[in-house]
Parts: structure tokens; C-alpha cells; sequence
């Protein structure tokens, strides 16, 4: 699983939302988080973040919402050299195959389907944290 010093960015248009995984990522530990309410603001913090030398090590992104959807946030970072290989777990209440294939084709660590549970999102974290990490 994510050190607890790693930097997490929630990104969602719902507050209640945006609360519920903060509350969900800090019962596992991960007491660093960052929040946003679209994709627009999350490059803000992502850059300012990583100015700063206090970088963002994990996302979990909402797919639709205003501003900036979640796809076009993971499309805009991984084109940047500092963020390609950061983890992001996209939260969607999407399941059509189609869009899942997309977000694997723009570099997504990982997806979650709405709605979920507390173990849910730490059994895709586990993955994630093992996909960017073998062999730890």
C-alpha cells in the first residue's frame, strides 16, 4: 500500500463525494490529501505541487465533470514527462467497455465503478501500488 507520506489529490465535481474518498484514503493512513473539483484546478495543484517539491503521488479522478472531464486531466499529465508515471485511479460511474479501454489507452493505473466501498478502493490502491511498484 501508498506510504502514508504520500501526497493524495481527490478530484470530483460532488463534494460529497470529494469527502467521502478523503475520509476513506485517510482511515487507510494516507492523511496528505489534496482535493479538487475539476481537472482544471487539479493541473493548478498538480504543478504548483510539484514546484514545490512536494509532489502529488497518487489521484483519484471522477470522470465526468466540469471544466476538465477526468480523461482529458489523465491525457494532459501524461504527456508531461514529471507526471507520466503517476498513479491514477479513475472513479467513473461508467462500465462500458468502450470508455474503460479508452482510459487504459490514455494511461490509467486503474478504474473503479460507482458506486463502491471502503474495500473497493483499497483493494485497487493495493493494485495500483503494485503496478507501479513490483517486487515491493
Amino acid at each position: 500500500m501508498f506510504p502514508a507520506e504520500t501526497v493524495v489529490l481527490v478530484i470530483d465535481d460532488m463534494i460529497s463525494m470529494r469527502k467521502t474518498l478523503t475520509n476513506i484514503i485517510k482511515d487507510f493512513g494516507l492523511t496528505k490529501v489534496t482535493e479538487a473539483q475539476n481537472g482544471l484546478e487539479a493541473l493548478s495543484i498538480l504543478n504548483n505541487n510539484y514546484k514545490a517539491g512536494n509532489p502529488v503521488g497518487l489521484v483519484l479522478c471522477d470522470w465526468h465533470m466540469p471544466e476538465m472531464s477526468g480523461l482529458d486531466l489523465l491525457k494532459s499529465i501524461r504527456e508531461r514527462d514529471e507526471f507520466k508515471a503517476l498513479p491514477f485511479l479513475m472513479i467513473t460511474a461508467e462500465n462500458d467497455k468502450s470508455k474503460i479501454i479508452e482510459a487504459i489507452k490514455c494511461g490509467v493505473s486503474n478504474y473503479m465503478v460507482k458506486p463502491f466501498s471502503p474495500s473497493d478502493v483499497k483493494a485497487k490502491l493495493t493494485e495500483i501500488w503494485k503496478k507501479h511498484n513490483p517486487g515491493k
